[in-house]
């Protein structure tokens, strides 16, 4: 078996593969959910149709990098992945309710008329809705920490319900409403696209005010995160990410007033790369924070090297996949079924 741990920093990889992985199925599955948080509160049933049709052909291929994050940690991070996930197992089987009822809602919606209509409708929302808020539940409860005795978890089934968690949930809500609505403008236009503008400078309003919130928050969870962040020479390090983040708020809010299409999209995704940048940062190098990194929970070299050989293969060719469809895809969104 091919070893390339003497030459590599294997578990550094992995962990940069998993977190790659993680945050492209924030910002892919993160505008189609947000569509479906949106979605009840349109207009019309024409915008509505606008709105389905725009994420038809990517929703189902956005999960695509769940499944590799979930089990690239399985196979990369064996140890990591038996701690948390008993510690999280209940807000993980909430979270893939609401994806699958929002997958059988989003096909039959396609087939039905009147009433159930409108009821597969509601359906399509509130199983986005219901994956979106405990994937932010996850998220906090993850940033908190867990209880690891040993090599397992050592909490409650309940220890990730929290004040933090619950407010990490709402944030993602507004946070996935803001990358639909934003979709929504670039992929719309006319009615649909003006209810779009208004409905991302709300959402707007709340991100900002949530990610200020969760900056306040995040550095007192922890003393190695508040070091991290407030004392010399980091903060002068680190300063440009919190800098960024308000000019980017700034301008986004600018590129929607302005009526600008592709902008107020390209912002909103700079927006979740900068507070994912900031959260990696503040978590560096835990993989159950604050209990173990990277490399204490890292498979064996070998192991590693045989995986990270075959997705030095297969990444390449899902991003490719990915990139074609987007282009296939590309222009305005019709409201007639397709």
């Amino acid at each position: 078996m091919l070893d390339f741990s003497p030459l590599l920093n294997l578990p550094l990889i992995a962990g940069g593969v998993i977190a790659a992985a993680i945050f492209l199925y924030v910002l892919l599955d993160g505008f189609d959910l947000g569509v479906g948080l949106l979605f009840p509160f349109a207009p019309s049933e024409e915008c509505r149709n606008k709105m389905m049709n725009s994420i038809a052909p990517f929703w189902d291929g956005n999960e695509t990098w769940l499944v590799l994050g979930g089990g690239g940690l399985f196979a990369t991070f064996p140890l990591a992945y038996a701690i948390l996930l008993p510690a999280f197992y209940i807000p993980i089987i909430l979270m893939l309710l609401g994806l699958i009822f929002r997958g059988v809602a989003f096909e039959f919606r396609f087939k039905s008329k009147g009433k159930m209509h409108t009821l597969w409708d509601y359906s399509f929302h509130f199983g986005s809705l219901t994956a979106t808020f405990f994937q932010g539940v996850l998220l906090g409860a993850f940033v908190v920490g867990v209880s690891v005795k040993g090599r397992t978890f050592g909490g409650g089934p309940f220890d990730w319900l929290t004040a933090f968690s619950l407010m990490t949930g709402a944030a993602l809500t507004f946070g996935y409403a803001l990358l639909g609505a934003t979709w929504t403008i670039l992929k719309t236009n006319g009615k649909t696209q003006e209810w779009a503008r208004k409905a991302a400078l709300y959402s707007l309003l709340y991100v900002a005010l949530f990610m200020g919130l969760v900056s306040l928050w995040v550095p007192f969870l922890n003393d190695r995160i508040f070091i991290r962040w407030f004392t010399f020479p980091n903060l002068a390090y680190l300063s440009p990410i919190p800098l960024l983040t308000a000019i980017t708020f700034i301008s986004l809010y600018h590129s929607l007033l302005k009526k600008q299409e592709l902008k107020p999209f390209i912002l909103a995704i700079l927006l979740f790369t900068l507070g994912y940048l900031g959260l990696m940062v503040s978590l560096w190098p835990w993989i159950v924070p604050y209990e173990i990194s990277l490399w204490q929970a890292a498979a064996n070299p070998k192991s590693l090297s045989l995986i990270l050989l075959g997705v030095f293969f297969l990444l390449p060719v899902t991003l490719g996949y990915t990139v074609y469809s987007y282009y296939v895809f590309r222009g305005k969104s019709s409201h007639h079924y397709e």
